[in-house]
């Protein structure tokens, strides 16, 4: 019993903490887990199929691409087209109409998405809270035909709901053509996508609020906090790593401004607020038959969208936030 206790009492030395060893992928190991693989041989082939077999395509941009010769026939001229798309004026106004609706559409989508979310979770009336998102996120199944068609509508100096409404307050004296002058243009553009996309972006949102420890919010209401104290202290901080993951995947899109809606809405008289990189490539590639400059466009766009997509990463791994890479 003594020897026992002797024994017991001897102090043991701390574990070192070792790494777990990654297990080395070996034939064993790939038979065992050959349903998983088999299931994931649609997958592969699609995204071999539509993204990579494509890049091959790249390769215009650096020839004087002509369809009726061979890819042996083609002239290779270096990298004449980027210097003629960056020296052209053109290009320059498109890429600015591009970042800037990038950034309104951005900007717009997550505050309104975030505020939209915060304000469902207070709502108590489960009836209530399932109408007002069921409003919300349905425009998103419409087209952007659709959409535009409304928008247009809307704003119409003969019957647009929007003059009629703006003159009834006192606040113009006369329809405006809200679509004939381009400093309106940005304005449409990020409202429109408002309009169609926060209530589906906003499901992520609640998904992730639904999820915080209730106990917070009680232990919160104990403290005396109010609802916006609660929101502000417990809902946010809650949600970061969802707002950091999404705002770091939204800036890697940041050049996909849009297409259709600027596409249907633009017209002569907002041509150079109206144009994005996706209308250019649209325009030199199909319009003009310039393939090679309409590829070298679309390269730009990738590579600025995954370098900006790697510095947001980042940017949020040094600041230790969550990262997406």
């Amino acid at each position: 019993m003594d020897e026992t206790l002797e024994i017991d009492t001897v102090p043991r030395p701390p574990k070192k903490n070792r790494k777990k060893k990654k297990q080395p992928i070996t034939w064993r190991l790939i038979k065992s887990q050959n349903q998983l693989i088999w299931m994931s041989v649609p997958l592969m082939l699609y995204i071999i199929l539509f993204a990579y077999v494509p890049v091959w395509g790249w390769t215009m941009a650096f020839q004087n691409y002509r369809p009726a010769k061979s890819f042996f026939e083609q002239e290779w001229v270096g990298f004449k087209q980027f210097r003629f798309l960056f020296t052209d004026d053109n290009f320059i106004r498109v890429l600015r109409n591009t970042v800037a609706m990038g950034l309104i559409n951005l900007v717009l989508g997550f505050v309104t998405a975030i505020v939209l979310a915060l304000l469902l979770n207070e709502i108590k009336k489960v009836l209530w809270k399932r109408t007002v998102q069921t409003i919300s996120y349905l425009p998103h199944f419409l087209s952007w035909i659709i959409v535009t068609g409304i928008v247009a509508t809307s704003l119409s100096i003969n019957d647009g709901i929007v003059n009629i409404v703006l003159m009834k307050l006192h606040l113009i004296k006369e329809p405006i053509l809200w679509l004939s002058e381009g400093k309106y243009f940005w304005g449409i553009v990020g409202a429109s996508h408002v309009w169609k996309e926060v209530g589906w972006n906003t499901i992520i949102y609640l998904a992730a609020i639904a999820s915080i420890d209730p106990a917070l919010y009680e232990a919160a209401e104990i403290d005396g906090a109010n609802r916006y104290k609660k929101m502000m202290y417990v809902t946010l901080p809650g949600i970061k790593a969802t707002i950091v993951i999404l705002m770091i995947m939204s800036i890697g899109h940041l050049l996909e401004a849009g297409f259709e809606v600027q596409y249907l809405l633009g017209n002569g008289l907002v041509v150079d607020w109206a144009e994005t990189i996706d209308i250019f490539v649209l325009k030199y590639g199909l319009a003009q038959g310039n393939y090679s400059l309409a590829t070298a466009g679309g390269i730009f766009k990738t590579v600025v969208s995954v370098t900006l997509l790697l510095m947001a990463n980042g940017i949020s791994k040094r600041l230790g936030e969550e990262r997406l890479l």
